[in-house]
């Protein structure tokens, strides 16, 4: 007999979530606020592009938008007194920002560019943890997901600062779901492969300009390291994050989720 209690709905439980989504207003940022207004979710979006935020106020008049860099203390401290008035609370902080970095070896990297990238791609996510984590204890609970990297598992020749932050967002992300668990808390890491778009196209022409190939060579070079042999796409990125939000992923807690068709090294 089917146990009538089941329920097939894997969105079940975002309606009514207050969600903060920082680079939210462009690539997977914006792929995942529409996957999540899409279920009912209350979005409040941050950015660094005023077209970004000015085009996605039009989509979501709704929905709370900031310019802020995340990098920046006081306006992490802005942007959430914004989420406190505009939400009334938190439900889910989705650690989304992020830059590419520089591409060199490690003796050609300026220091100035190197703290730049640890500065946005993990300082920024502490940053908005620390102000998160009260907003979520007073709901009771809740839920943060952390924008990692399949470049979080392996390490990334010519990449190293990037590949250093997004490494260090996975020890965040175990480290936190130990310590908020009690709260109930939950905290996930995604680790995206080669996402389609202009963001991943510069990484690979700078590449390929750094050793003298042809752009179309150098895709095909990454995509080989790729078991499915194909990028994915940021809908695939925000499907998962909102499984990670639903009550069907109620359970799950300090883990780092690969999406990425398999990526087999880098």
């Amino acid at each position: 007999m089917a146990d009538t209690h089941l329920n097939d709905d894997l969105a079940g439980g975002i309606a009514g979530q207050r969600v903060l989504i920082t680079a939210g207003a462009g690539g997977i940022g914006l792929a995942i606020a529409e996957r999540l207004a899409l279920h009912g979710a209350r979005l409040f979006v941050c950015d660094v592009s005023d077209e970004a935020l000015d085009a996605f106020g039009r989509n979501y008049p709704e929905a709370g938008r900031i310019k802020a860099d995340v990098s920046d203390e006081n306006d992490v401290d802005r942007m959430f007194d914004e989420v406190a008035s505009k939400l009334g609370g938190l439900d889910a902080l989705i650690n989304n920002a992020g830059i590419a970095g520089p591409t060199g070896g490690i003796d050609e990297i300026d220091p100035a560019d190197w703290r730049r990238c640890i500065d946005v791609c993990l300082s920024g996510q502490f940053l908005c943890a620390r102000r998160a984590v009260p907003m979520l204890k007073a709901a009771g609970g809740g839920s943060i997901v952390a924008m990692s990297s399949a470049a979080g598992r392996f390490g990334y020749a010519f990449r190293t600062p990037y590949s250093s932050a997004k490494f260090g967002i996975i020890g965040l992300t175990e480290s936190l779901a130990k310590e908020l668990g009690p709260h109930n808390i939950r905290v996930n890491a995604i680790r995206p492969g080669i996402v389609e778009g202009p963001r991943m196209e510069g990484v690979i022409r700078a590449r390929a300009e750094q050793v003298g190939v042809p752009y179309e060579a150098m895709e095909s070079e990454y995509l080989s390291k790729i078991s499915l042999r194909r990028m994915v796409t940021p809908e695939n990125v925000a499907s998962v994050v909102a499984f990670l939000l639903s009550d069907a992923g109620a359970n799950l807690s300090g883990q780092s989720i690969g999406v990425d068709g398999n990526m087999e090294t880098l």
